[in-house]
């Protein structure tokens, strides 16, 4: 690996613990995931309020939102949204959307909030990023504490079985002139990706490392926070979940 062949750079020291809290608040994130399907998201708002049958108005948690590409259509749908995460940066470029139906801030999402909400959202992969296992339990039970009584959250997750069957270990993507090369594993009960570049005459090294939760793991947090998991889908248009073949493995619970 490239970095191990050099002196580690301050991005390559901040990178290994925590990794979530430099790696999202660097540009280079956002390089090199801009081609994400903003149409297949919307759809997916589309089929999943729809689905809920959220009353118009609907104040609605969009929580690890980013940027806040799914903040800003769900209050186009007609919902009052708050945008939450724990990226600085990310909210400070989200808040340039706020309107009176709109709010972003900062926020760890193992703490509840002392709002209710009728929708909590978790998107894309926006779980399972803690060092300590614990933590995932303690967001959970925060997500339950924060919805109201007849609200409802969803967890939008890799489905790991399919993942690591269609794994790709190494590939490189160029994005705006930078040749991003990635490596893929599994390590630890984890799904780790690489991530190594140069830019400016300047090397960097990042690492996602994402919990490999699968169904079953999530059904067992679940019932240890005292949740109620209603419904799973495999896909962004609601189809059944299939444990080798779905893309993803979305959770409906209260």
């Amino acid at each position: 690996m490239s970095a191990a062949q050099n002196p580690p750079t301050e991005n390559e020291l901040k990178s290994t613990e925590n990794w979530y809290t430099s790696w999202f608040d660097t540009p280079y994130y956002h390089i090199l995931y801009k081609e994400r399907n903003y149409r297949e998201a919307q759809v997916f708002m589309d089929n999943i309020t729809h689905y809920l049958n959220l009353p118009e108005k609907a104040k609605v948690l969009d929580l690890a939102c980013g940027k806040g590409r799914h903040s800003i259509y769900l209050n186009q749908l007609g919902f009052d949204v708050l945008g939450a995460d724990l990226s600085e940066n990310s909210i400070n470029e989200a808040s340039k959307n706020t309107n009176e139906t709109l709010h972003f801030k900062v926020h760890d999402m193992r703490e509840a909030f002392e709002e209710k909400y009728d929708a909590v959202f978790n998107l894309f992969t926006s779980f399972g990023y803690f060092e300590n296992d614990e933590d995932n339990l303690t967001t959970l039970k925060a997500i339950k504490e924060s919805l109201s009584e007849y609200g409802f959250a969803v967890i939008d997750f890799m489905n790991v079985t399919n993942v690591l069957e269609t794994l790709v270990p190494e590939e490189t993507k160029t994005v705006e002139g930078i040749d991003f090369h990635i490596k893929r594993y599994l390590k630890d009960g984890h799904i780790y990706k690489e991530i190594d570049f140069e830019d400016k005459g300047q090397k960097f090294h990042f690492v996602e490392k994402v919990k490999a939760l699968t169904l079953k793991d999530f059904e067992e947090l679940m019932e240890e926070a005292g949740i109620y998991l209603l419904d799973i889908f495999g896909d962004y248009k609601l189809k059944k979940f299939h444990k080798t073949d779905s893309e993803r493995l979305i959770m409906i619970f209260k």
